[in-house]
């Protein structure tokens, strides 16, 4: 063993056992021989005498990236030393004929080492067939009489050329697709047919003998089958060989297998459709239907299934585009002879990956249209699609401890199965349009069917009867189930009435459920359905399902029936508070939290339901009272507990009890969502009382935790909703509400606590006055801390959290001024607290309405100006309301927003929001010239039109429009003026 080869096999160690310095100089070692000039020469040396696996895959290996990276350097010798070695090589002969100690590397040899050698054979043939090498293929053939050993490498190089260089499953560049076109024109005229013979001469003769070695040569011929002329396999001779090998008893799955792949391969192959309307149907394909209804777990069945749903598919696409009515009646007849076939593999196989089933089906569904109205037939294989649509949709039953528990495996089997349904009712609702009877009828089958069985067996026939329907009432109108039409008046009373032994499932359960829900049309047209609904939900099929992913859900879709069943729930407002109690009591009597709701919204949805019933119109005030009472009072009790020994927590309880919290006010918040304005100010006050009691005790928990951000986000929730519920009366409670929010405030809340502000003037107008007046300086003052002119960093480079809250509340902050200006508040900014703002507000204010980057706070600032300019400048020439808010309107606002701003690139006039702020832009020159009237033309006119070098009818042009009443010639007139400018480019006066 020399140096070479220890390097090679120190550098192909895997054990560990090497020392790692010397690896890494054996590695450089091997690369330093890569680069030398015989290179070449060592590797063939080395493959011809050397018998390691290692060092005969590294020389393989070494040639090949000679090949692809430097052919072109080699000298002519070189290449021809090449060629030469690995032909020898693949021909099963000695490179030195001389030497008795020479290596075959086909003996014996591991199939990576011909598949290597395959691939470097291949490397040289792209650079040189035809050209250089033109008979390499025709001299190889004659080599094939050698036997197996040469036939298995004949078919390993056309296995690597289809690899490599002409299938089309890989991405190609355009010279690859060049070269492959070269290569297969060259073959087609050169050696193909023989090639072919030489497939059917072994198969023909060694298929009993050596079965693995023909099933290898039918492999690459499938390959091949899509680019060489069909009729060199569609022949008296290749086709009956094939089919024989398909039906032989006691065959070779793997042969039999191989023989169904090409036959697949023919049937697939692009041509005219006529000319394969013609091949199809002289295959007689019904010779291998027998064969799908053997072992499942065959390879064999699952090959014959796949060429039997590939032979369908094609044959439905000769249909659709076949011209006459004869090829259509011949698609037709072979269509429906495969169909139940096709139709049992579906059921019960994984057919080929490139077949999509529901493609297929959804294909032939529409082309039953054309049929209408259905015959016999039809309808039949219209309930053969419904059964390939409920056994794709059924789960495993393997997986149904797995989906019950939901682990890792449930999910993602539930996930994995969530994306395959969706195509599959796709192609249920399409089948409903066709044939609705038929499929009403297979789905009230397939439920009854799976109710007689009346076993905890059943699950999957069960959840995928009851998913049928559910995905049914998807496609349905809200009309046609509100009249039960066609058998929905015996489907949904039978839903409601039946309890299956395995609703204990959780799938089961939430499907059951789902499916109530979606006809709950239907039951608000027949509502002595009613008390079967409020059973299923209320008892242990629902809210109180063992399984607490169904009781969460439950409780959801509950919330959702009573919001849609109200008023015809009253009588039963009794029955379902006292079914409920346990389940409010988890919220009402608890010390901690379970972590099932910790963190969890879909707890409160009951709160939210029980809202909904209680805050009718329709019931007695003492009871409604008495209810609210029952609910709010515990729950302000353990706040007002919470709170009191809020000091003396330790730091294991803190994060326990402030969960706690956070989940009373969310129980809280969805009780309001029941309880309406009118209801609890006019008519029913008391109800109002309770409210505004609540709220100064949640209010509470901002003093003793001001920075706890997710009970202050909830905290802020409630006013939110309390501003809804309680109008006007809220108002007393604003004060120490907005005080406590705003003490503690950081940019993030900041946001939230504008927001909020937002609401309440856009509720109550000018009634905010005196409280937008005292909070205002101090907002300003923790905003302008913050925020300057300096443009923030924006785009999707941005990953900075900081950043990103910093333009949240940017933008929020110009919201907020924008609420105050339109809803006649901007006296706000003039009174004496907050006059020390209103410099710096009005620079923030310019420079975003010229140079943001979103366009709409562009608009919104620029509308800003426009109200401002209305409010405090009151007629030409009159007294200022603010002095110097004229002169910087006119020479700042004026200027760099309506004009240079405009000008700027960046003011693209093809998008439709920056066409929007345009308009805002010339609306304003229209408000300034009304409210300073010659003092803004002269100094605009001066500024826009003559120092720009426009003529002077330019700017007459412009006094005019802006006098006159036509906004839109105005606008028109002012942007056919800004992209003039433009195109001219004035020096600095252009693109600023």
């Amino acid at each position: 063993m020399d140096d070479v080869e220890k390097a090679i096999l120190i550098s192909f160690d895997e054990s560990g056992a090497i020392d790692s310095a010397l690896k890494s100089q054996a590695v450089s070692f091997c690369q330093q021989i890569k680069e030398t000039p015989t290179v070449c020469r060592l590797c063939i040396e080395k493959l011809c005498f050397c018998r390691l696996v290692q060092v005969q895959f590294w020389c393989l290996q070494t040639l090949h990236e000679l090949v692809r990276v430097k052919y072109a350097l080699l000298s002519l010798q070189e290449k021809d030393f090449m060629r030469k070695s690995v032909f020898s090589m693949c021909c099963f002969e000695a490179i030195d004929d001389h030497n008795n100690n020479a290596v075959r590397i086909l003996e014996g040899g591991p199939a990576f080492i011909k598949n290597k050698l395959a691939q470097v054979f291949v490397a040289l043939v792209y650079f040189e067939y035809p050209l250089t090498w033109s008979s390499v293929f025709v001299d190889f053939l004659p080599h094939l009489r050698k036997g197996a050993v040469v036939i298995d490498m004949f078919c390993r190089i056309l296995n690597a050329l289809d690899d490599e260089l002409i299938s089309l499953d890989f991405p190609r560049t355009s010279e690859e697709m060049g070269v492959a076109g070269r290569v297969k024109d060259a073959m087609r005229q050169q050696c193909i047919t023989q090639i072919v013979t030489f497939w059917y001469d072994v198969v023909s003769m060694y298929w009993n003998s050596d079965p693995d070695l023909c099933s290898g040569v039918l492999d690459s011929m499938r390959r091949y089958i899509s680019w060489i002329d069909i009729g060199l396999i569609v022949n008296d001779l290749f086709i009956p060989l094939l089919f024989q090998l398909i039906l032989v008893d006691g065959g070779s799955d793997q042969l039999q297998g191989a023989a169904a792949g090409c036959v697949l391969a023919v049937v697939s192959k692009r041509m005219d459709h006529q000319s394969k309307l013609s091949i199809l149907q002289s295959l007689q394909i019904n010779r291998v239907f027998g064969l799908v209804t053997g072992d499942g777990d065959s390879e064999l069945v699952s090959k014959v299934a796949t060429l039997i749903t590939g032979y369908a598919a094609e044959v439905l696409q000769c249909y659709k585009w076949v011209n006459t009515d004869d090829a259509k009646g011949v698609s037709l007849e072979l269509l429906n002879e495969v169909l139940p076939s096709v139709f049992y593999a579906m059921r019960n196989f994984e057919v080929g990956t490139t077949f999509s089933i529901v493609q297929f089906l959804s294909c032939y569904v529409a082309t039953m249209k054309s049929l209408s109205p259905l015959r016999e037939k039809q309808l039949r294989q219209v309930g053969q699609i419904l059964e390939v649509i409920c056994a794709r949709i059924r789960y495993d039953p393997i997986y149904r401890d797995n989906l019950d528990m939901l682990d890792k495996i449930g999910r993602e089997e539930e996930e994995r199965m969530a994306e395959s349904r969706k195509d599959l009712f796709l192609l249920l609702r399409s089948v409903g349009r066709v044939a609705p009877d038929v499929t009403q009828i297979f789905i009230r089958n397939s439920l009854a069917s799976s109710i007689s069985s009346m076993s905890e067996r059943n699950v999957e026939e069960v959840e995928a009867s009851l998913s049928l329907l559910h995905a049914l009432g998807e496609s349905l109108s809200d009309d046609a189930i509100k009249t039960g039409s066609g058998l929905l008046h015996e489907l949904v009373p039978n839903l409601l009435s039946t309890r299956f032994p395995c609703h204990s499932n959780r799938l089961v359960a939430l499907v059951y459920l789902e499916t109530i829900t979606r006809y709950m049309k239907f039951v608000q047209e027949n509502t002595r359905y009613v008390p079967v609904v409020l059973a299923a939900f209320l008892d242990e099929r629902g809210i109180h399902h063992p399984n607490f992913h169904v009781s969460r859900r439950a409780s959801y879709l509950f919330m959702r029936v009573v919001r849609l069943l109200k008023a015809k729930l009253v009588p039963f407002i009794e029955k379902i508070l006292q079914s409920l109690q346990d389940t409010v009591a988890r919220f009402t009597t608890m010390n901690h939290l379970s972590n099932e709701f910790s963190g969890s919204e879909d707890g409160i949805h009951i709160f939210e339901a029980i809202g909904l019933l209680i805050g009718m119109e329709d019931l007695p005030p003492e009871k409604q009272s008495d209810y609210l009472s029952s609910l709010l009072t515990p729950l302000c009790h353990q706040v007002e507990a919470l709170l009191i020994n809020a000091n003396v927590l330790n730091p294991e309880e803190s994060p326990v009890k402030i969960a706690n919290i956070q989940q009373i006010i969310m129980a809280i918040n969805a009780l309001s969502k029941g309880f309406s304005e009118r209801l609890v100010t006019t008519s029913r006050p008391a109800i109002g009382v309770m409210f505004k009691k609540t709220l100064d005790i949640l209010l509470q928990i901002l003093v003793v935790f001001p920075k706890i951000e997710p009970l202050r986000n909830k905290v802020t929730s409630f006013i939110h909703r309390m501003v809804d519920t309680l109008g006007a009366s809220v108002f007393p409670c604003l004060p120490k509400a907005l005080g406590q929010l705003l003490a503690e405030s950081e940019p993030k809340e900041m946001v939230g606590f504008l927001v909020l502000l937002n609401q309440l003037i856009c509720k109550f107008n000018t009634s905010m006055h005196h409280i937008v007046e005292e909070v205002f300086p101090a907002i300003a003052s923790r905003i302008f801390r913050i925020v300057s002119t300096k443009e923030l960093p924006s785009g999707d480079g941005i990953s900075s959290e900081e950043i990103r809250e910093l333009q949240e509340l940017q933008k929020t902050f110009y919201t907020f001024l924008h609420v105050i200006t339109t809803h006649d508040l901007s006296s706000v900014f003039l009174s004496t607290k907050s006059r020390g703002y209103l410099d710096k507000m009005m620079h923030l204010l310019l420079h975003s309405a010229c140079n943001h980057k979103d366009i709409l706070v562009r608009k919104a600032c620029v509308q800003i100006f426009i109200r401002l300019i209305k409010d405090w400048c009151t007629r030409p020439y009159g007294e200022e309301k603010v002095p110097g808010f004229q002169r910087f309107i006119i020479d700042g606002f004026a200027m760099n927003c309506c004009f240079d701003s405009a000008l700027d690139k960046s003011f693209e006039f093809h998008d439709a929001n920056t066409l929007i702020l345009f308009g805002e832009i010339v609306l304003a020159q229209k408000v300034m010239y009304e409210k300073f009237g010659d003092d803004f033309l002269a100094h605009f006119v001066t500024k826009c039109f003559t120092s720009a070098h426009c003529p002077q009818d330019l700017a007459s042009q412009y006094c005019q429009k802006l006098q006159g009443n036509d906004m839109k010639a105005l606008r028109s007139f002012y942007q056919s003026h800004i992209e003039n400018l433009r195109f001219q480019q004035n020096g600095s006066l252009v693109f600023k």
